[in-house]
Formats: C-alpha cells, sequence, structure tokens
C-alpha cells in the first residue's frame, strides 16, 4: 500500500503525469525529433541542438518550409528554409555552443551544404546557429566574402552629402 502523498513513478501526487517523465516527454517523441535521430549523422547533442533551432525557426521566427537535411560526410544536421515565403532557401547549420570551427571546417560545410542561387555573383553563405545549455540561439550569417552592405532606409542619411560621397568611393 502506498504512503499518503507518495505517487508512482512519472506520476506526481495527485496522479497526473510529472513534468519530465517518460511519457509526459513530448519533445522525445516529436517526429521532426526522430526524423532526425534517424538520420544517424550526428552525435546527440547536435541533434537536440538541431530540433531546438527547428523549433525555433518555425515557432518563434515564423520560417516556411523548414526541412532537416543530413550531411554524412560532414557528420552534422543542416536545416534548410524560407525566412519569407518568397525567398530563397537559406541553409542553417546548428551546433552546440561548445563545438568550435576552424576556417577550413566552415569553407568545407559551405561547399557541401549550401544551395546554389540563381544570382551567380552572391557568394555562399550560411547561417551559423548556436545554441546555449539555457536554449538561448544566436545566429550569425557567414559568407564566403564580402557583401555589400545595403543602404541605409533612413532618408535623411541618403540626402546627405558624406553618404553619396561613400557610396561612390564603394561603388568603384
Amino acid at each position: 500500500m502506498e504512503e499518503p502523498g507518495c505517487a508512482a513513478p512519472g506520476t506526481s501526487p495527485s496522479g497526473r503525469e510529472a513534468r519530465g517523465s517518460p511519457r509526459g516527454n513530448w519533445m522525445a517523441t516529436h517526429p521532426k525529433l526522430t526524423e532526425m535521430m534517424s538520420l544517424d549523422v550526428a552525435d546527440s547533442t547536435q541533434v537536440y541542438a538541431a530540433f531546438l533551432v527547428y523549433l525555433d525557426l518555425l515557432e518563434g521566427r515564423n520560417w516556411h518550409e523548414v526541412i532537416c537535411v543530413g550531411l554524412a560526410e560532414l557528420q552534422l544536421i543542416c536545416l534548410r528554409g524560407r525566412e519569407r515565403e518568397a525567398e530563397n532557401l537559406q541553409v542553417v547549420v546548428p551546433t552546440p555552443v561548445h563545438v568550435s570551427f576552424t576556417h577550413q571546417r566552415l569553407k568545407e560545410i559551405m561547399k557541401t551544404a549550401c544551395i546554389p542561387q540563381a544570382e551567380t555573383d552572391s557568394p555562399l553563405s550560411v547561417i551559423l546557429a548556436i545554441v546555449e545549455s539555457d536554449s538561448t540561439v544566436v545566429y550569425y550569417k557567414l559568407t564566403d566574402g564580402f557583401i555589400m552592405p545595403d543602404p541605409p532606409d533612413d532618408t535623411e542619411d541618403m540626402d546627405n552629402k558624406q553618404w553619396r560621397k561613400k557610396r561612390r568611393k564603394l561603388l568603384r
């Protein structure tokens, strides 16, 4: 006979499933996490980071058509999706915060994971999604080369004589 206040494993004293119990862990049974694990190309921490980034892109940032792709030769999972419906596909490389990258490794990832864009003069780029242990995700856009920044939206700066002079100098 059970003592008052004690509960069976996986349940709270009220009889409901306790948080963190195997039956109450929705993440472990999520179809996308199961799909990522079945790719069998990365370790569990990288898969977990990829899953958290996947959820953040869909639920937090409202991306479209996000899919996961396993890159066996690089032993990692990358995500591809559109920030807005009409835009090109972008590549997101999720990584736990403790993993470090060399320039050579980043170049390999860009060559393997990037999708050729219609614009031939556009350099290869990936978005590195760094996942902290508290599930915070920080995004960095990395490109293979330099990209000219977009002009400022502020019309005051556009009329500024100095801005026109700088722009002329940059476009040469």
